[in-house]
């Protein structure tokens, strides 16, 4: 579903190319004799045009010229002009003052010629050269026999898209065309500009209307078939809305869709079904009976192909208690669309159904044609308003459109280079991104400063290499093992972006799974330099790891946590079981094995028992470290590290919060402000100190969680706190949330000193219920302002048992504390890693719980 969602914005690409292609304000480039060569026979495709003189027709080509530079850059497509006045480029500077044609290369050979009236606008000039690029990817039909016999071969194993373009170059033949650049692969394509075909499809040949139809010629997916039909045809499902790049979206998807969904919910509640499609389609319900299950499936399934590409059907089975609709009602609708009622019907035959979302159809087409007034000439008005998008992701990079970034630090991995690169380097770093996403574009900044970095420090043997998956689509969708030669070392990409770690001698790549920013990414691979685990052979080499003194110098930098192992002799039984959990730790924690006598020796300093890990905690000063017996399997074992790690008085920051709310326990969060002078900085140790004293009562460590949020350090915490108390009070200051009981917040009495036994006295207050609460955590559903820039529900497919709750949070409030992260940013650039997307362990414990949604939503 990841995939999918994504591929929206591949759809978008020619337009949300002004905000997610990093580059010259102009994508246009001019080009000598020298450079056009080179360029040319660099196997990429080139659009040019060679001119001398500039009449007003060229020069209004040339405008629309240079606005496609950046659409067709989403597709891997330079476009360039020659001045011929000023070069000589043989056969196409010719002694013609006025030039009127533009070409298309590939591989130094002309593709194809086109005369300037052919390529007017910008709609013409990316259809006509998607057109040509993709010729291969189409058929073309005029007449029905035409048609049935690309059917035939297609039964049973693809289905296919056909396509009715009125006019080549219009905006029309455009959508279409980004959508075969998309679905090539997936679907057979066919195109017709009309002719004798046009009748069976019922469309007239005065229709001004281009159209889409889908074939259905494989077997439907949802595990229920195709009804019977009395010919060999693919039954087919006309696109009845006008054909636009996100309408033909809306329609795959929907094509894609199980005929029936079932459900065990009320209507009224929000139903989820497929994600995609059902923001843009009516929803049918029709209630269903255990005793008449299977006559009402067959019902459903039969008025579902009736009404394919009208609306989507959903059965729900009244035998759940959670289905509350009276029993006098057996249908029900819902119109597309955040908010819409569901309206409740009683019918008695299917034509009903029909009449009622035929109705439907007209009324929107009408509406549709009234928005399409009323944007016709508003070109300029339509991408300000990305402004007031709700994913400040999305918005930061639309904001930062123009500006251009270096990629001469990073090795452009294609299919054909991906293995050899690989196999020539100890350590690989891999970004697979996609350039019309807008987290992947937000990255690739980071991490192209991160191989600056690295380039700077000249750190050997490990490169990093960015693999564009909209261009390198069979690389990043390969199976380990399958028919590329030699398999992928990785699981098929389905989300981007996505960092892999490949060293030659490892079948499997490492999956990077922390926070998407430079700093957290070059520690990351810092740490991976080193092996895992390290073999300590000496009692300085055991020293120098317990103390925290560097192994090797580039690691000065870093006080990672620690896990040692220590075993009796390098061939126990348990060695194996910390060898696995030490390379899936590789990155995020150094660890070190020991054994024989130099084991036996640790073992008794620590005063524990073979065998054994110890781990080291880095924020932990002059404190034992933990010991984890050794337990059967390495995932195990993993689980037990990271839990030792979990500090007992937490500062809470944007990367560490997933990781505390998993543990499901409620917050006592002390938050304390900056350090302006010594006097402050004697307050917040003295309240830290006395919250040690609370974290270390037993009863305290089992009912909740002592915490603390520095506001210095994580400039979010100060709308955290105001979206809880609804202003801000003098710091430091104590609450209570996340309770289980409810939604309760509790402050502690601002003017009363915060010492440890007061505290005690408040909570103990609290749970005999004396204690007034201060306030309500809310709980309004928090949605995207559109489907595809759903970034959090992309993050959250990549984690296995993934929530699917959105976390809540008022529209006011959303409002109030995106702007008070977004001005901190501006104001404090020191500030960064904070507002980098959290990503990795405990990343699916974000909406795990409403409760959890003002803390975790703010941050």
């Amino acid at each position: 579903m990841s995939w999918m969602c994504v591929l929206v914005m591949l759809m978008l690409g020619p337009v949300l190319a002004q905000c997610t292609v990093s580059g010259n304000t102009s994508g246009l480039m001019e080009y000598t004799a020298d450079s056009f060569s080179e360029k040319a026979h660099s196997g990429k495709t080139l659009f040019v045009y060679f001119g001398h003189q500039v009449s007003p027709d060229i020069s209004l080509f040339l405008v629309q010229l240079e606005k496609s530079a950046e659409a067709l850059l989403d597709y891997g497509i330079s476009v360039a002009k020659v001045n011929c006045s000023k070069e000589q480029v043989a056969k196409f500077c010719t002694g013609e003052k006025l030039m009127k044609k533009a070409y298309l290369f590939r591989g130094g050979e002309v593709l194809k010629s086109f005369d300037l009236d052919t390529v007017f606008d910008v709609d013409a000039i990316v259809s006509h050269i998607l057109f040509a690029v993709l010729f291969d990817e189409l058929r073309y039909v005029q007449s029905d026999a035409d048609l049935q016999a690309l059917e035939r071969p297609a039964r049973g194993r693809t289905d296919m898209v056909l396509g009715y373009i009125r006019m080549l170059g219009t905006p029309e033949h455009r959508s279409l065309m980004e959508t075969v650049f998309v679905y090539g692969a997936k679907y057979q394509f066919v195109l017709t500009t009309g002719g004798p075909i046009l009748d069976p499809l019922g469309v007239g040949s005065s229709s001004l209307s281009s159209g889409v139809w889908f074939l259905h010629c494989r077997v439907h997916r949802g595990g229920l078939a195709i009804p019977t039909v009395t010919s060999d045809r693919c039954p087919l499902t006309p696109m009845r809305k006008p054909l636009s790049t996100l309408g033909l979206y809306a329609f795959l998807q929907l094509m894609e869709a199980p005929i029936v969904s079932e459900v065990y919910e009320d209507p009224s509640s929000q139903v989820h079904v497929s994600q995609a499609p059902h923001l843009h389609t009516p929803l049918l319900f029709l209630f269903s009976r255990p005793s008449t299950e299977h006559l009402d499936l067959d019902t459903a399934t039969t008025l579902a192909w009736r009404l394919r590409g009208l609306a989507q059907l959903v059965l729900v089975h009244r035998e759940s208690p959670a289905v509350k609709t009276p029993q006098e009602y057996n249908a029900a609708y819902r119109l597309p669309g955040q908010g819409s009622e569901v309206k409740y019907l009683t019918l008695t035959n299917l034509e009903e159904v029909m009449e009622l979302f035929t109705d439907q159809e007209g009324e929107e087409a009408e509406l549709h044609e009234e928005e399409a007034e009323d944007e016709e000439g508003e070109e300029g008005e339509k991408w300000p308003t990305m402004d007031m998008l709700d994913d400040e992701v999305g918005e930061s990079v639309y904001r930062d459109r123009g500006h251009s970034l270096d990629m001469d630090s990073v090795v452009q991995l294609t299919s054909h280079t991906f293995h050899d690169a690989v196999a020539q380097s100890g350590l690989t770093v891999a970004l697979f991104y996609l350039k019309w996403d807008a987290v992947s574009m937000a990255f690739l900044s980071s991490f192209v400063e991160v191989a600056e970095r690295l380039a700077d420090s000249e750190v050997p043997d490990v490169q990093l290499g960015v693999v564009d998956c909209g261009e390198w689509t069979d690389l990043c969708a390969a199976q380990p093992g399958g028919s590329s030669r030699p398999p992928a070392p990785f699981q098929p990409i389905t989300a981007f972006p996505s960092v892999l770690l490949l060293r030659p001698q490892d079948a499997a790549a490492q999956r990077y799974s922390g926070m998407l920013g430079s700093e957290a990414l070059h520690r990351f691979i810092m740490l991976n330099r080193l092996a895992s685990p390290v073999l300590l052979a000496s009692q300085e080499e055991v020293t120098s790891f317990l103390q925290e003194v560097p192994l090797l110098p580039y690691l000065a930098d870093y006080r990672p946590d620690r896990a040692l192992g220590l075993f009796r002799t390098h061939t126990d039984t348990d060695v194996p079981v910390f060898i696995e959990a030490a390379k899936s730790l590789r990155g995020e924690v150094l660890t070190a094995l020991l054994s024989d006598g130099l084991a036996e020796r640790c073992a008794v300093d620590h005063g524990v028992d073979l065998p054994a890990v110890l781990v080291f905690g880095s924020s932990r000063i002059h404190t034992r470290p933990s010991s984890i017996p050794i337990p059967s399997s390495s995932e195990e074992l993993a689980t037990h590290i990271h839990s030792a790690l979990l500090h007992s008085l937490p500062e809470l920051t944007v990367g560490s919060l997933p990781s505390y709310l998993s543990l499901g326990r409620p917050l006592l969060l002390l938050f304390v402000g900056e350090e302006e002078d010594e006097r402050g900085r004697r307050e917040n140790e003295a309240a830290l100190e006395e919250m040690r004293g609370v974290a270390e009562r037993e009863e305290t460590e089992e009912r909740f969680l002592p915490c603390w949020i520095h506001i210095g350090h994580t400039p979010a915490g100060a709308s955290v706190l105001e979206s809880y108390l609804g202003s801000l009070p003098a710091l430091p200051a104590l609450v209570l949330s996340h309770l289980s009981t409810g939604r309760e917040l509790y402050h502690y009495p601002p003017n009363s000193p915060i010492v440890a036994h007061s505290i005690i006295q408040w909570l103990q207050r609290i749970a005999d219920g004396v204690e007034p609460p201060a306030g309500m955590m809310g709980d309004e559903r928090w949605m995207p302002v559109a489907p595809f820039y759903d970034f959090l529900a992309v993050m959250d497919q990549e984690v296995p048992g993934h929530a699917q709750q959105r976390t809540p949070q008022t529209k006011e409030k959303k409002k109030r504390g995106r702007g008070v992260a977004r001005n901190d940013s501006e104001e404090d650039r020191n500030h960064k890693e904070e507002e980098e997307v959290p990503r990795g362990r405990g990343g699916d414990d974000r909406r795990s719980d409403s409760s959890t949604a003002p803390l975790h939503s703010e941050l």
